[in-house]
């Protein structure tokens, strides 16, 4: 007879795995290999791997049968040497349940009187904030739908005078049985969606949804140091679930506006910084902008163009970071323009001059043209 494979080993989890570990683990596997999802060649195998991750998960996620394996091994949970209260399945069936709701396009939970009971949508919500308010956060105001009770039925949905009645496909209990290859899957009940009951007369207000779409304001806190894309959820606040689900959420994502001095990188800011064609020559001190007001920088006589500075700490201090970040300053050394007859004359003496000098005055000449020489040869 072959040894029984460790039930952790096939769950893949480890022996101190949570109840929600386990129950995501053996999720998994489930739609991997569920029958109904696999055919050929390798569906065999597929319906094997199937029940041993239905056995493991049964064993493991009831808190008797888990101490019992946990001590003993698969001794401990035998059939054949079951306590009293061995039969039960624990949360087996409620993870059981939630799979085929996924696999069979369910998803449900169950809510009183057996009906379906469905979480609401998420929301999503694009705010566009600038760069200065990312780096220091923000309290703002935002518009978003809502969903409050029709006034005309009352939240019932029938038009006044008339109810709902019993769903005659599923007699209230929202789901319907089906067959599914060796196996009886419960479904939503198509003719009510769930909800057990049956509108013969809508309310012509809402339309038979018992509820009516409005706007409501609802205040945001920006986090410092929040950056482009990020999501900020709003829990509770997406639409609302229907026979009593919980609602869903609003993800509120946020999109920077570019900035006309600024692009960041992460926590880092970068700007090019225009220096005069003389002070990149004789050197001198230039003041450069920062998200707190300008700060100077000393620019060495001979700077280039796209030298670049670095002033610590100037950049933005992340959600998530202990430090702020730098600000880096790219140097653009700008040509004049518009020259007086005067100032042409001083350029071309200047020239001359420099010419005169040799290739001491131009630092990157020499080695521009020797790469041309090779690659004109």
């Amino acid at each position: 007879m072959a040894t029984k494979r460790d039930y952790y080993e096939i769950l893949g989890v480890p022996k101190n795995a949570s109840d929600d570990e386990l129950k995501k683990a053996y999720r998994k596997l489930a739609m991997k290999h569920h029958p109904d999802r696999n055919h050929g060649d390798g569906a065999k195998e597929s319906e094997a791997k199937f029940k041993e991750a239905k056995e493991a998960y049964e064993m493991l996620s009831d808190p008797q049968k888990r101490a019992a394996y946990d001590q003993y091994g698969h001794a401990g949970v035998d059939p054949n040497m079951r306590g009293p209260g061995a039969e039960g399945f624990g949360g087996f069936a409620e993870a059981f349940g939630d799979i085929f709701g996924d696999v069979f396009g369910g998803g449900a939970g169950r809510g009183r009187g057996g009906r379906q009971v469905y979480r609401g949508n998420d929301l999503s919500y694009a705010m566009e904030i600038t760069l200065e308010e990312a780096a220091d956060g923000k309290d703002a105001q935002i518009r978003i739908p809502s969903w409050d009770e029709c006034g005309t039925c009352h939240g019932s949905g029938a038009k006044p005078g008339t109810k709902p009645i019993v769903c005659t496909t599923c007699h209230g209990q929202g789901a319907v049985q089906m067959r599914q290859g060796f196996f009886s899957v419960q479904q939503t009940c198509p003719q009510c969606r769930g909800t057990g009951k049956i509108i013969p007369e809508p309310c012509a207000t809402c339309h038979g949804q018992g509820k009516i779409k409005n706007n409501k304001t609802l205040e945001v806190k920006i986090p410092a140091g929040i950056d482009d894309g990020m999501r900020i959820r709003s829990t509770g606040n997406g639409e609302p679930g229907t026979n009593g689900g919980p609602p869903g959420d609003l993800y509120i994502e946020i999109r920077l506006k570019k900035h006309e001095s600024f692009e960041r990188d992460g926590d880092d800011l970068h700007c090019v910084v225009p220096v005069s064609m003389t002070t990149a020559a004789l050197g001198g001190e230039i003041e450069v902008p920062t998200l707190k007001g300008n700060a100077a920088i000393d620019i060495p006589e001979g700077t280039q163009g796209g030298k670049q500075f670095r002033l610590r700490g100037k950049g933005i201090k992340g959600v998530r970071s202990s430090y702020p970040g730098d600000l880096y300053c790219h140097v653009r050394v700008e040509t004049p323009v518009k020259l007086t007859e005067y100032q042409r004359k001083l350029l071309k003496d200047l020239d001359d001059s420099l010419k005169k000098g040799g290739g001491k005055h131009s630092p990157n000449d020499k080695g521009w043209l020797d790469k041309a020489k090779e690659f004109f040869s």
